[in-house]
């Protein structure tokens, strides 16, 4: 398993009720609210075989309230 790092911008107003969303789909392992240009931080294991794009696009993107996203993959842990 991977983990990979993605950052949500959400419609104002909208951050808790997208948090609420993603928790609900049980695929995070941290979440956090954030400050600066994005508004929530989610830490994501993804098996290594699997389209990390696709999953994006099928669990993340779908969700109402997000206006931008970025996904950070990892390499190695120090």
């Amino acid at each position: 398993m991977k983990p990979i790092f993605v950052q949500l911008q959400c419609a104002p107003g909208k951050t808790y009720e997208v948090a609420d969303e993603i928790y609900r789909k049980e695929i995070v392992s941290e979440m956090y609210s954030t400050s600066g240009d994005y508004d929530l931080m989610i830490k994501i294991y993804v098996d290594e075989s699997q389209d990390i794009g696709k999953f994006i696009n099928d669990n993340i993107a779908t969700v109402p309230g997000i206006n931008r996203s970025l996904t950070t993959l990892t390499f190695n842990a120090f």
